[in-house]
């Protein structure tokens, strides 16, 4: 992994992520019971047929012979055109004030593309953005064209540097997985797979083997979409299309405030790969080749 490939996820600190159609806040608190979503966020899309079956157990991969979790990145290089679009939705745990003050961590209307452009995607979750976006992370983790994974709960490094995050010790690691899954699945989310990004894309041994007691795969990426802060659209698509061959796992953002134009990246990326003969999956399909 590079250091631009890293930089593009989190210049200047954690990104956020993406959700139904409600806006701010301050009136998405977590409901008695899970609920259908909304008529504005959109109802449940149906399984596309490029989508595995709700019920099928995602893969997940055992530690490596020296105990550190696997790191999976791509597909088989020899895999048929398939890649997966991933979206990290990153909200730190030090920036409640800033969405009580108006600033979006989310980006609906992406999701809402991806809705009808019916492409499946994997949201990698904090668990301080699912407690902000409650009703938000459960639209997204009861919709069966989507699966949420682990982002951590704080989006706090396990090493530094770590481009200018708040760092934890890799001791921690086991803390921060448990405590985002356990809010991630409070918002009654249930398509939740066993798969962990870590903040930043940055890790060591130490955190590798702290996450292997979590029975958990970590998940990176080997393109990068450069959309973090970035104001081109076209750019960030050019960028993806150069990137992805058969088999690639993208990373993305959906935020509105610090990734502004990744729906309008999408719009151009899903319509030009789909003409090249790819298709979409989520990760848990390509991990399971």
């Amino acid at each position: 992994m590079t250091a631009v490939t890293v930089l593009g996820m989190v210049l200047g600190g954690a990104l956020a992520g993406c959700g139904s159609a409600s806006g701010g806040s301050s009136g998405d608190r977590p409901a008695a019971a899970p609920a259908a979503p909304s008529a504005v966020s959109g109802a449940p899309s149906k399984a596309p047929s490029s989508a595995p079956p709700a019920a099928a157990k995602p893969p997940n991969l055992a530690p490596g012979p020296e105990g550190l979790a696997r790191v999976f990145e791509r597909g088989q290089k020899s895999a048929a055109k398939v890649v997966a679009l991933s979206f990290d939705a990153d909200m730190t745990a030090d920036e409640g004030p800033r969405a009580a003050g108006g600033e979006h961590f989310d980006n609906p209307e992406l999701i809402a593309l991806l809705r009808r452009l019916k492409v499946p995607a994997t949201v990698f979750m904090t668990g301080r953005w699912a407690e902000e976006y409650p009703s938000q992370a459960r639209a997204i983790g009861t919709d069966p064209l989507f699966e949420i994974a682990n982002h951590s709960y704080s989006h706090y490094a396990f090493t530094s540097p770590c481009y200018g995050l708040p760092t934890k010790e890799s001791d921690e690691v086991g803390g921060e997985v448990r405590r985002a899954f356990g809010a991630i699945r409070k918002t009654g989310a249930r398509n939740v797979v066993p798969y962990f990004r870590f903040p930043g894309g940055c890790y060591d041994d130490a955190s590798l083997r702290a996450l292997a007691a979590q029975k958990v795969t970590a998940v990176q990426w080997d393109v990068v979409s450069g959309d973090a802060f970035a104001t081109d659209a076209d750019a960030v698509a050019e960028q993806v299309l150069d990137g992805v061959r058969p088999g690639s796992l993208v990373v993305m953002h959906c935020t509105r405030s610090a990734a502004p134009v990744t729906g309008q990246a999408v719009d151009q990326v899903v319509p030009e790969l789909r003409k090249r003969g790819y298709r979409f999956v989520k990760v848990s399909e390509l991990m399971r080749g």
